[in-house]
């Protein structure tokens, strides 16, 4: 599977083509899905002896679209606060193995300099080719956060919306920004989530304090996001429903999942999964630098986090820091844990951050004409293969 080939396909496999699974064969044709047909498992003799093209017999597993994680710090001891192309790799090339093709880079909270360090290294790593899982842009995770919910961010560096801020990035390092998570209730979030709105980018409320009716106005003014849903933000109460309140029940609000069974217990995973319309729910990893790297300590930013099991919390006031979670083991664990069919799970995966973000015309669901951004599993959903673009990135 060394070879390049500009013609390929992959045939005996089930196909996740949007809202239906069928098995067949999806052809590709430098680096656009050309052809997607039902059929038995054997090709026709004459496609199988073409050596003009790559054959892949898929073994009756699983062909879906790529993975599109929108909150993703790291992987395999990179961190995107490196600001460095070894790290930048290294994320890239990890979470490709489990199926993402491509990220947003996210922040976390830290000071001015350090987070145009971030933009302008990513606006540089983007100007090259990848040759892993995509950059597809940069998401600001603060500073514009409440200290109050500031789980694994630094408080110390947390400030209220400056737009001139905002406005001297976006002008450095125009359409970089993809998302922006800030604390609506902080003074000047309004007018900065009329300015993002007004700027095509994803204004999504975080480590907030938050009202209900807060959120209601906010998204009057373009917010239309929720990271990391029911974590760092006022929860349900009957009498104040809180951010949570408001995310589960205003339907223009997409939210975020963490799906590792830490950070949501899978009974509120359920609810969020009811209460939503499915194309407004979206898996994340919220991925640290020890994603892929087992128990040890390990920075988010500059706090210090411990690794035990599958959990990581920080050094200091044990509040959960992020995940070692990979995309695919999201994947795998709302489809355990929910109603959800196979190919719902998949939407929530990749064709609804490739909404959120703009680009569902071109990536994040199988579909004749789109990019080949794909993953191929076993029958257990273990990554066999993953695709940028047509191009091979992972090759277990």
């Amino acid at each position: 599977m060394n070879q390049a080939y500009s013609t390929w396909r992959i045939h005996n496999v089930n196909i996740v083509a949007e809202d239906q699974l069928l098995q067949g064969t999806v052809t590709v044709e430098n680096g656009i899905i050309t052809a997607i047909t039902e059929q038995d498992a054997e090709l026709p003799p004459s496609a199988a002896d073409d050596s003009a093209e790559q054959v892949i017999d898929g073994k009756g597993g699983y062909l879906l679209p790529g993975f599109i994680d929108l909150h993703i710090h790291g992987g395999y001891g990179g961190d995107f606060m490196d600001a460095s192309v070894q790290s930048y790799d290294a994320i890239t090339k990890f979470h490709a193995q489990h199926g993402t093709t491509a990220m947003l880079a996210t922040t976390v909270t830290a000071p001015f300099e350090q987070i145009e360090a971030v933009l302008a290294a990513v606006a540089q790593y983007r100007s090259q080719p990848m040759p892993y899982a995509e950059l597809l842009g940069v998401h600001l995770e603060g500073p514009f956060i409440s200290t109050k919910w500031a789980g694994a961010q630094n408080p110390a560096h947390m400030v209220s919306p400056q737009l001139d801020w905002l406005k001297q990035w976006v002008a450095n390092w125009p359409g970089l920004i993809k998302q922006l998570t800030l604390a609506p209730e902080t003074a000047g979030a309004f007018e900065t989530i009329r300015y993002l709105a007004d700027q095509g980018i994803i204004a999504a409320a975080g480590h907030t304090d938050a009202s209900y009716d807060t959120i209601v106005e906010a998204v009057q003014h373009g917010l239309s996001q929720a990271v990391h849903t029911f974590n760092a933000m006022t929860p349900l109460h009957h009498r104040e429903p809180g951010t949570a309140g408001a995310v589960l029940t205003i339907d223009d609000i997409a939210a975020e999942l963490i799906a590792d069974g830490l950070h949501v217990h899978p009974a509120a995973i359920r609810l969020l999964t009811r209460a939503k319309n499915r194309d407004k729910l979206i898996l994340i990893t919220d991925a640290m630098a020890a994603a892929g790297l087992g128990e040890g300590q390990y920075m988010l930013g500059d706090l210090a986090v411990i690794v035990k099991g599958d959990e990581a919390r920080l050094a200091e006031g044990n509040s959960l820091a992020g995940s070692t979670l990979t995309m695919i083991g999201a994947f795998r664990y709302v489809l355990s844990n929910t109603e959800l069919s196979i190919p719902q799970v998949s939407q929530l995966a990749s064709g609804n951050p490739a909404k959120q973000l703009g680009i569902e015309e071109h990536t994040g669901s199988i579909a004749i004409g789109k990019r080949a951004d794909l993953l191929w599993t076993d029958s257990s959903f273990q990554v066999q293969h993953t695709w940028v673009n047509g191009q091979s990135v992972f090759s277990q």
